[in-house]
């Protein structure tokens, strides 16, 4: 099997399975800037195949042997399975496979700096808080984030060699393949049952990841986070350690008003005053990681407190999405009871009436593996509408389902057949002084959609 190097040194045809999704778009990108020629498929279309396509990116919707005639290698996304017939028939063929994380690897040996952020949560609204604070410093990254930055219009950005700034995810031991001068470790929970057998096995992962930092770089960790800190005991590589309580970058003097959360970051160096446009706790430590990061990469103090007042957020993540009878109507990505308790949180402390979540639970595994931790989380709503779970890579085995949680939840949970009956049900119960939310990973942003009203202009979250 040739070096992935060489494919791309040569200009050579490049096939990739599973060019619509995020990474996987960015990598096409970077790729085709290097010199490749650049082909995909994806299983259906989308606003990022469309994208593709007008960028002059061949793209195949569906998965055909047909497809990979004349490509040199071929690149695969980690949700595709060697099953698929494009897998299988480039391995008949000789063509070489390579996994989307190791052709990521392999780009990144060509930057003096690589930033690479990686946690069970927050990893993407870190990034993008990273990748502002390099752009407001006057600084060129290429980046690859997990969701759409608004002052790029884009998840991903083609910039210079000195820094790549990129969301790192430990799912299949993804950024094992990575190559990090700096690597970002912003907490660890159990998660993704579907792979890891459980939470010892991703510690061990997360340990493996900071081990692939050289002595001359860093590893930035959240000091608050007791799992981070068990993982990194004896580590032997320069920890740079942040948090509230603890770290060598703390948030003190945290005061909320009007919607927006002010702090001060104390470091070794100073202080650094910053007023955050999203709301939580857990965002005080995405801005703190960012923070810490960029200080190790001798961005000074106010590119750093510019660049975090700045960020307004990234797209699915407390995205509004329009009003219905005077309710404003939010979307949010999170997928892990963690995630839906910071999501809660932020949202408690917005003062409305009532708050109507619809949540859609991401794969079965993680459903069934977290079943009480959801449990727990989804009663604190005034209402709840569960639609079913969005099985992603995984099948149905029948033993966990939407409404099986809505039964553990009881009196405020409901559980409909499809996302036109949640948005039915929204129409149905929504009235002025409530806060509707859309949660999960899946497609419940389209209940939320379907019923705002139009003509409706965006608003940031302290528009409130």
């Amino acid at each position: 099997m040739g070096e992935l190097r060489d494919y791309i040194n040569r200009g050579d045809n490049i096939f990739l399975v599973g060019i619509g999704g995020i990474s996987m778009c960015a990598l096409a990108d970077m790729l085709r800037s290097m010199g490749a020629s650049v082909r995909g498929s994806d299983m259906r279309d989308s606003e990022t195949v469309s994208r593709l396509r007008r960028d002059g990116i061949e793209v195949f919707i569906g998965h055909d042997p047909a497809n990979i005639e004349g490509a040199a290698c071929v690149i695969r996304t980690a949700a595709v399975h060697d099953d698929n017939p494009e897998i299988m028939a480039a391995r008949a063929a000789g063509i070489p496979v390579f996994e989307r994380a190791e052709a990521w690897g392999e780009i990144m040996g060509d930057f003096g700096q690589s930033l690479c952020i990686a946690g069970t949560h927050g990893k993407t609204t870190t990034t993008a808080m990273a990748v502002q604070i390099a752009l407001e410093a006057g600084l060129d990254p290429t980046a690859m984030i997990g969701g759409v930055l608004p002052s790029i219009g884009s998840e991903h950005r083609i910039g210079g060699r000195d820094l790549i700034i990129a969301e790192a995810c430990e799912y299949r031991n993804s950024f094992l393949q990575f190559r990090p001068t700096v690597a970002v470790i912003l907490n660890i929970e159990e998660d993704h049952p579907d792979f890891f057998s459980g939470l010892d096995e991703i510690m061990r992962s997360f340990r493996r990841f900071a081990e692939l930092v050289p002595d001359s770089g860093a590893v930035v960790a959240n000091a608050d986070n007791e799992n981070v800190m068990k993982c990194l005991e004896g580590i032997g590589r320069n920890v740079i350690t942040y948090g509230i309580e603890n770290g060598d970058v703390r948030a003190e003097n945290i005061e909320v008003s009007g919607g927006c959360c002010s702090f001060d970051i104390v470091h070794p160096g100073g202080l650094i005053p910053v007023t955050l446009k999203q709301l939580g706790r857990h965002n005080v430590y995405n801005a703190l990681a960012a923070a810490a990061s960029a200080l190790e990469l001798g961005i000074d103090g106010i590119s750093i407190g510019r660049g975090l007042s700045e960020f307004a957020g990234t797209r699915r993540r407390f995205e509004f999405k329009g009003i219905y009878r005077g309710a404003p109507i939010y979307d949010d990505y999170a997928h892990h009871p963690t995630e839906l308790g910071a999501l809660f949180d932020a949202a408690e402390s917005m003062d409305y009436d009532r708050i109507i979540a619809v949540f859609q639970p991401h794969t079965y595994s993680r459903t069934k593996a977290l079943f009480n931790d959801f449990v727990h989380q989804l009663e604190r709503p005034d209402h709840v509408i569960l639609i079913p779970i969005y099985a992603a890579r995984e099948a149905d085995d029948g033993t966990v389902s939407s409404e099986m949680l809505a039964d553990a939840v009881g009196h405020n949970c409901v559980a409909v057949g499809s996302i036109e009956e949640a948005a039915e049900r929204l129409r149905e119960i929504v009235r002025k002084g409530d806060l509707v939310l859309t949660i999960g990973a899946g497609e419940a942003y389209r209940a939320g959609e379907a019923i705002a009203e139009p003509h409706q202009k965006p608003q940031r979250i302290n528009d409130h």
